[in-house]
C-alpha cells in the first residue's frame, strides 16, 4: 500500500512540475531495438526506405531500427504478422499503396488497414513509368490509346502481380479512356519487366529506378510517366495527364504504420525522428536518386491519404468489374 501511494505521489509531483508521466515515458523510448517489418522481399522499394531510415536512427535515438523481411502473398502475411504485435512501439510496418487496394480486392483479410494499424509518417512517393516494347508501333500515349480502341483487348501489359500498384496503374488507363487492355500477372516487379524486355508483354508499368536502365539502353521506349509531375530522373517525359489522359495520377507511397493502440506519444516521438532524417543531404539525396521523393507527412495528414487512396482504388476495382478473391 505504502508502495502504490508513493507512485501515486511520484505522479502527481511530476504533473505539477511539469513533466506528466506520460512525457517521461516518451522521453525515454525507445529503450530496446524496433523492429521494423518489410512484408516484401530485400531489395525492394520499401526495403530501400526502411534500411536508409535505419542507418541513422541509431546515432540519434541510441536504438537500432531492425528490418525484418517477411514477404508472401503480395504483403498480406507480413502486414497480418504485424496487425498481431504489442502496440508497443517496438514493432513497426512498413506501408505501401497495395495495402490501401487490398481491400477492394481481397475478402476475409485478416486485418483492417484502417483499425488494425496507426499511420505514423508518409516517407515517400515513387513515379512509376510507362514502357512499352520497341515492337509496339504507338510513339506516344495517345498513339497507345487509339490502338487500344480499335482492338479492344488485344494490347497487354504486363504487372508485378494481381491486386498490386503496377496492376491498378493499367486498370486506371482503362477506367479513364474508356479501352480495355489485357493485365497479365507476373511474380514480382523484376519479372514482369523482363517479360516487357523480352516482348512477352506490349508494355509495363515500372518503378523509374527499375526502368531507367532499360530506357536508356533502347530496350524499352518510355511513354509517360505516372505522377502529377515530371520527374526529375526523366524530365523531358511528358507525364499521363500531359501525354492525353486528363486526371490520371499514380504514385507508389511507401510509408511507416504501427498497431493500433500504440501511444500517441511514441508514434509523435517517431514521426518526427523519421521525418528529421528524411531531410538529411544525404539520405535525401540517396532516396531522389532511387525516384523516392521523401515526404515525411504528420500522422493526420498520412492517415488521409489512406482513406483516400482506399476510396479511390475501390472505384477503380468497380469500374473494371474486377472479382474479389478470397483470402
Amino acid at each position: 500500500m505504502r508502495s502504490a501511494r508513493f507512485c501515486c505521489f511520484i505522479a502527481i509531483v511530476a504533473s505539477a512540475a511539469g513533466d506528466p508521466v506520460g512525457e517521461s515515458r516518451a522521453q525515454a523510448y525507445p529503450v530496446k531495438p524496433i523492429r521494423v517489418i518489410d512484408a516484401y522481399p530485400p531489395g525492394g522499394g520499401t526495403d530501400i526506405v526502411a534500411r536508409a531510415i535505419s542507418a541513422k536512427f541509431a546515432e540519434s535515438l541510441g536504438q537500432p531500427w531492425v528490418v525484418d523481411n517477411r514477404p508472401g502473398a503480395q504483403g498480406i502475411i507480413g502486414t497480418e504478422i504485424a496487425s498481431k504485435a504489442a502496440p508497443d512501439g517496438y514493432t513497426l510496418l512498413m506501408y505501401t499503396t497495395n495495402f490501401a487496394i487490398h481491400p477492394s480486392i481481397y475478402r476475409n483479410l485478416p486485418y483492417s488497414l484502417t483499425r488494425s494499424f496507426a499511420p505514423v509518417t508518409q516517407t515517400s512517393t515513387v513515379a512509376m513509368v510507362l514502357s512499352v516494347h520497341p515492337s509496339v508501333p504507338s510513339k506516344n500515349l495517345k498513339e497507345l490509346l487509339a490502338q487500344a480502341r480499335s482492338s479492344p483487348g488485344r494490347i497487354n501489359y504486363a504487372s508485378s502481380g494481381f491486386g498490386g500498384i503496377t496492376h491498378m496503374a493499367g486498370e486506371m488507363v482503362n477506367t479513364l479512356a474508356g479501352v480495355k487492355m489485357t493485365h497479365i500477372p507476373y511474380k514480382g516487379g523484376a519479372p514482369s519487366v523482363l517479360a516487357a524486355l523480352g516482348g512477352e508483354v506490349d508494355l509495363t508499368f515500372a518503378a523509374i529506378p527499375v526502368g531507367l536502365p532499360h530506357i536508356r539502353s533502347g530496350r524499352l521506349r518510355a511513354i509517360a510517366v505516372s505522377t502529377a509531375r515530371r520527374s526529375a530522373l526523366l524530365p523531358e517525359l511528358p507525364t499521363m495527364a500531359e501525354a492525353g489522359l486528363p486526371r490520371y495520377e499514380v504514385t507508389n507511397a511507401y510509408g511507416v504504420l504501427a498497431p493500433a493502440g500504440t501511444p500517441d506519444s511514441f508514434i509523435d516521438r517517431l514521426h518526427k525522428e523519421i521525418s528529421r532524417i528524411l531531410n538529411l543531404g544525404d539520405v535525401n539525396e540517396r532516396l531522389m536518386a532511387l525516384g523516392a521523393e521523401p515526404v515525411g507527412s504528420t500522422p493526420a495528414q498520412f492517415s488521409a491519404h489512406i482513406a483516400a487512396e482506399i476510396e479511390k482504388w475501390s472505384k477503380v476495382v468497380k469500374a473494371n468489374a474486377i472479382e474479389p478473391q478470397s483470402w
